[in-house]
């Protein structure tokens, strides 16, 4: 079993590795939309300190880091074979579900969704937890 810490990706609040690779699954650690350089996708504060935040933009940015942390591992999006989602809000449900159809239809994962108190950061509107199948070797 190997864990390991994806270079180009915003470090983990903790120590945990962005994936854990056991028995054929990569296991992907909760995924926020944090980018490499600690700001937060689908955030942005004017400069009047009023926050804007877009769950669209949040999710699109959780689900390419999702696909970029399998890619190290030699898997993509279609070998996701179950997600769990957590959301601040159920009200972004909507917005988070027409993004994730973007990538993902019946034929993918099993997916829970449920609603948190709170993630790590007070910007974070979703974070995504998923597991892929690695595609056999030939």
């Amino acid at each position: 079993m190997t864990g390991r810490l994806v270079e180009g990706k915003a470090t983990p609040r903790g120590r945990f590795p962005h994936v854990k690779v056991a028995n054929g699954f990569a296991f992907v650690s909760g995924t926020s939309s944090r980018l490499p350089d600690n700001t937060i996708a689908g955030a942005s504060v004017d400069e009047m300190g009023t926050t804007t935040l877009d769950v669209a933009v949040q999710t699109r940015a959780v689900i390419t880091n999702i696909s970029d942390i399998l890619a190290s591992v030699g898997a993509t999006l279609d070998d996701v074979v179950q997600i769990t989602t957590y959301l601040v809000n159920m009200n972004d449900f909507g917005g988070y579900n027409k993004v994730y159809a973007e990538f993902f239809d019946y034929d993918g994962p099993s997916r829970t969704t449920v609603a948190v108190h709170q993630l790590p950061h007070p910007h974070l509107l979703i974070e995504i937890q998923a597991v892929a199948a690695l595609p056999l070797e030939a």
